[in-house]
């Protein structure tokens, strides 16, 4: 039997968790089929790091996170990251799946800082922590992908 566990938006699974209230609730029997065998570890870093819900928009500006109104949440986005990664380490976390251009959950692109909609490339804080350990980082966006990583992993295990 295969080792290693999946870190999963919160978001993502149904839980609403986004800065309005909402979720961003995916459907797929995969992921139902690594729920049921206990395989997900589901974690939203925001709220792991003190934000609550509704909060105001945030957005990575460089190195900070800023809200919309202009207040600085990197130390909220940094610890939630923090949890996270212990969170991975403690359970064998091998892939995640994070929800896209997020700021804390971003894959590969977020929006640039100027609240305009506006991508750029780069991870949120903690897809970057995340990578940084080694783990295997998805976006929902890319499912087929990592069905396809986990699929091998498991076959390269047998």
């Amino acid at each position: 039997m295969s080792r290693g566990k999946i870190l999963i938006s919160a978001c993502l699974m149904g839980e609403k968790v986004r800065y309005d209230g909402q979720d961003n609730l995916i459907t797929h029997p995969v992921i139902q089929g690594w729920q049921q065998a206990q395989r997900l570890l589901i974690i939203c870093p925001e709220m792991a790091g003190g934000l609550p819900v509704p909060r105001a928009p945030a957005e990575q500006l460089g190195a900070r996170v800023i809200t919309c109104d202009g207040a600085d949440v990197t130390a909220a986005f940094q610890r939630g990251a923090e949890c996270a990664r212990q969170l991975a380490q403690q359970q064998q976390v091998v892939m995640a799946i994070l929800k896209a251009r997020s700021p804390s959950c971003g894959v590969g692109q977020i929006y640039d800082g100027s609240f305009s909609r506006r991508l750029i490339a780069g991870d949120g804080v903690t897809a970057a922590a995340l990578r940084q350990m080694g783990i295997k980082v998805f976006s929902e966006l890319q499912l087929p992908e990592a069905i396809a990583w986990w699929q091998r992993r498991l076959r390269d295990e047998a």
